[in-house]
């Protein structure tokens, strides 16, 4: 029927039609890396189909939830038409560039990169890394048309590795053109460019890409490890959302630490190769976690400011939860090193005073803060990887105990991932959420009690003390408070260039701040005495709120402040079996050790 009415319209009709669809078309970008040894990425950017004018913006953030303004190393835009005259470009804000012209217009601009690590860019002798975002500008509304990328310059030694489709590769070396559909695809896929080490496994049932700047040491452990969790997560989620995927690893001191997701890759810096089990559970989850099952705040992605959510307990701390079970049930881990990693992150939240006023949710908002050093004192936040992790444990833990063990924490993330993910759906940051766990249990136990609102309520948006013993008891599990206390003068000493001990880091609520201390102070004595060289081993023979009088000089002017010392808390636990476990009991904790639901009889 549509040929028909179709081959009855006029030439002229036809043209009309033609001429009003909105342009789309294939957006080339060339980076050129020919000089190394300068860290500059030589960018050409061509975009067809220009009316009248264009308008470019450089992302201001991307891989970390942090305004970090990449528009700040690029040096100089330049724009000209197909004749290769220049073009009126004026830069309307820090970054934004608005180009007058038509046709097809062609952008170049050097970018300056020379930093390590996975949410970075870097281009030296040895390599080059890329995160796309913080190398290519876009064209606001444009970023859903295809893009082909190519690389210029490269070393005859050197290959290229990114998760693309390749669009042509020329003889003799690795330079290649890739193509993407849009934009966000397109810087969705971290680049490695060098003498790389580079081998394949087949896991979950798909090619897995491992490509290696430094050492990694043991292939043969570097794959099993691999293997192992890509084959059980695969199996947990039920398939592979990918058809290959790349392991692109950093390994060695000069590469800062931590991993960055994508959807058909991740990017690993580690010191040494024992941290690459627990960075590679992590990253890898995220192929389902956060790139696939996502919050509806984290969508559209806005490049140019803060996307504020709620939920990176969810999406950063329960992949952590499942980075910490992908180890033990795949026998990466024992049962014991599950434990204590479980205690340690027990320890961890306990010894931040924030935790007492700052929920996980707001934690997940504050991310954004992260970047400034005050906010991340242990008084001023918590982290939501730390206390997601733990809510994940506790939120398995509940379902599996008012289900009888016939559900779990992974069938909550089975059903996001089918119920959303699989069908182009974004979940509510805190609603949504909980209506599915409710859902887990309804589905599973239809008699039990499925109203988790308490649960979310006080622990998630609120602020009460996760009852962690009584929580793992249900698991069969004791946890034990080997707490201690000690006294502390709510400041550290530093020593200046002049030799000269000084305060520093004055915590504001403590009571050497409130009696008038200030940083910078010179201290020249503690009760009388030579201020100690070893403040920690003063501190030892010393008891929490004991008075103590520090004599300093200000400005030329000596001072006296009088102060009890302050009370610091080193939270230790470790957990344990329950030798008289219950079956009920036993069973939850062999399906959280295991991977599995077994109701009783």
């Amino acid at each position: 029927m549509m040929v028909r009415v179709r081959s009855l319209l006029s030439f002229g009709l036809l043209l009309a039609l033609f001429e009003a669809r909105p342009a789309y078309a294939t957006i080339d970008y060339t980076v050129s890396v020919a000089h190394p040894e300068r860290h500059i990425f030589s960018v050409t950017m061509r975009v067809p189909n220009v009316r009248n004018s264009l308008t470019l913006q450089m992302p201001a953030w991307n891989a970390l939830y942090q305004i970090r303004d990449f528009s700040s190393h690029i040096m100089q835009v330049q724009a000209r038409d197909e004749e290769n005259h220049a073009l009126p470009l004026v830069k309307l804000d820090k970054q934004t560039w608005q180009v007058t012209g038509d046709g097809t217009v062609t952008i170049t601009y050097p970018i300056y990169w020379d930093e390590a690590g996975p949410f970075a860019s870097q281009l030296n002798p040895d390599h080059a890394f890329l995160n796309l975002a913080m190398i290519l500008l876009y064209v606001p509304d444009r970023r859903s048309e295809d893009t082909r990328l190519k690389f210029d310059g490269v070393p005859d030694s050197w290959r290229i590795a990114v998760e693309l489709d390749s669009a042509a590769m020329s003889a003799g070396n690795a330079t290649g053109a890739y193509t993407a559909p849009s934009y966000n695809a397109l810087v969705d896929a971290p680049v490695e460019i060098g003498a790389f080490d580079e081998f394949r496994i087949e896991a979950g049932g798909r090619p897995i890409r491992v490509v290696v700047h430094g050492d990694a040491g043991d292939h043969a452990k570097l794959s099993d490890m691999l293997k192992r969790i890509v084959d059980y997560q695969v199996s947990l989620m039920g398939g592979a959302p990918f058809r290959e995927y790349l392991f692109v690893f950093h390994v060695g001191p000069n590469f800062g630490g931590g991993g960055m997701e994508h959807s058909y890759s991740t990017t690993i810096s580690v010191d040494v190769p024992a941290q690459l089990p627990s960075y590679s559970a992590h990253e890898f989850f995220h192929a389902w976690n956060v790139k696939r099952i996502r919050p509806q705040s984290l969508e559209p992605v806005e490049y140019t400011k803060e996307m504020w959510t709620k939920s990176l307990w969810f999406a950063e701390g329960v992949t952590n939860t499942y980075g910490s079970y992908t180890l033990v049930r795949t026998g990466l881990w024992s049962a014991q090193q599950f434990y204590g990693n479980l205690a340690s992150q027990i320890n961890e939240l306990e010894s931040r005073p924030a935790h007492r006023w700052q929920s996980a949710e707001q934690s997940s908002l504050d991310a954004w803060y992260e970047k400034y050093p005050l906010y991340t004192r242990p008084e001023e936040s918590i982290s939501y990887y730390n206390k997601g992790q733990l809510l994940g444990v506790a939120l398995d833990i509940t379902i599996r105990d008012r289900t009888g063990n016939r559900a779990s924490l992974d069938d909550m993330l089975r059903t996001l991932n089918t119920e959303y993910a699989q069908q182009g759906r974004y979940y509510d940051d805190s609603e949504g959420l909980r209506a599915v766990a409710e859902n887990v249990i309804r589905k599973n136990a239809p008699d039990a009690d499925a109203d988790l609102k308490s649960f979310f309520d006080q622990y998630v948006s609120g602020t009460a003390e996760i009852p962690f013993s009584s929580i793992l008891e249900r698991a069969g599990l004791s946890l034990r408070d080997t707490t201690q206390h000690r006294a502390s003068l709510g400041f550290v000493i530093n020593r200046d260039p002049g030799g000269a001990l000084t305060v520093a880091a004055l915590e504001q609520e403590s009571a050497a701040s409130h009696s008038g201390l200030s940083e910078g102070d010179i201290l020249l004595s503690i009760n009388g005495q030579e201020v100690p060289r070893a403040p920690d081993r003063w501190l030892r023979d010393h008891q929490p709120d004991e008075r103590v009088t520090l004599r300093v000089r200000r400005t030329g002017e000596e001072l006296e402040f009088s102060f009890p010392l302050g009370r610091v808390t080193d939270a230790t636990y470790q957990i344990n079996e329950l030798p008289s476990a219950t079956e009920k009991q036993r069973r939850i904790r062999d399906g959280i050790l295991h991977g599995t639901t077994s109701p009783l009889k």
